[in-house]
């Protein structure tokens, strides 16, 4: 049963958390394009950190089961990340037309810069890093 839990978590969960961070980023980006300061848009200050928090919590499910990180990082951060290195074009296409602008342009910015990638992996070791603790635990 934590399998499943953990898995079910990592799989739905990750790209919540991810979206949510993206989109909160990208409102402080717009913000700050415009005067400067991230400080008139408390909303995207929330929801860049709810997405972390989500996120740590994705890895927290390591604790249950590695297999909930590992299944979110590979299928929400490692892949896309490939496919957009193999068709950046159709993969920005199908990016706009769900996500529209909003979501768009910060989910582009993430996979051109590799951080949807680098999230992908960070949360592919915390799978790997609980499940090893697991099996250690009883090793002083």
């Amino acid at each position: 049963m934590p399998r499943v839990i953990s898995g079910l978590g990592g799989f739905l969960l990750t790209p919540v958390a991810l979206g949510v961070t993206i989109y909160g980023g990208t409102l402080l980006q717009r913000g700050f394009s415009r005067s400067l300061s991230i400080s008139e848009d408390p909303l995207g200050i929330l929801l860049l950190f709810l997405g972390g928090l989500l996120l740590l919590g994705v890895a927290f499910l390591g604790a249950l089961s590695g297999l909930g990180p590992v299944l979110g990082g590979l299928v929400w951060g490692v892949l896309p990340g490939v496919g957009f290195l193999l068709s950046p074009r159709d993969v920005m296409s199908v990016i706009y037309d769900i996500g529209g602008s909003g979501l768009g342009v910060g989910l582009v910015t993430w996979l051109v810069m590799g951080a949807l990638v680098g999230s992908g992996f960070l949360l592919i070791g915390a799978g790997l890093v609980g499940t090893l603790a697991r099996r250690r635990s009883n090793r002083v």
